[in-house]
């Protein structure tokens, strides 16, 4: 690990499926160290520990630490998004094989983790200056689950 602060992410037996699912989804991704637990456990000798890897550039680790805590929506990760054709497929990678899809974006993927798949130009209608115009892309948007760019473009312009 390379950066001062990495996410350090809570599963229930299953960090290597998750690693290597998210890795899958994103480029310039890879898993890296995996440890496993020896003879003073908790978890089972030999064992999946931990497994660091890497997403978009981004360092995490992932840890078997069992069922005691699970993923809540007070964390997400957000992927900024260029096209409705990265919306689209961010979407569909990660709500695949279980996740859900909520609101206004945001998504669980198969293992809990919560995501919100946002184009980048819903973050700039929101700062705009023009209160009407971002007051129409809010309400717009409040009424999609997965966001739509042109439905938001024709929100802000009136239409």
């Amino acid at each position: 690990m390379t950066t001062r602060i990495t996410p350090f992410l809570w599963f229930d037996g299953n960090a290597e499926e998750a690693a290597r699912f998210y890795t899958s989804i994103f480029p310039n991704s890879k898993v890296g160290a995996i440890s496993h637990y020896g003879e003073d456990g908790p978890g089972p000798k030999g064992s999946v520990m931990t497994v660091d890897f890497t997403l978009d550039g981004n360092e995490f680790t992932a840890l078997n630490g069992g069922p005691q805590y699970t993923f809540t929506e007070a964390v997400s990760f957000v992927v900024h998004c260029s096209t409705q054709q990265e919306v689209d497929g961010y979407w569909e990678k990660l709500t695949a094989g279980g996740g859900k899809p909520v609101a206004c974006g945001w998504l669980k993927d198969r293992f809990g983790l919560s995501w919100q798949i946002t184009p980048t130009v819903l973050m700039e209608m929101l700062v705009d200056k023009d209160k009407a115009k971002v007051r129409r892309v809010m309400q717009a948007m409040m009424q999609m689950v997965k966001l739509d760019i042109q439905k938001l473009k024709d929100a802000a312009a009136g239409r």
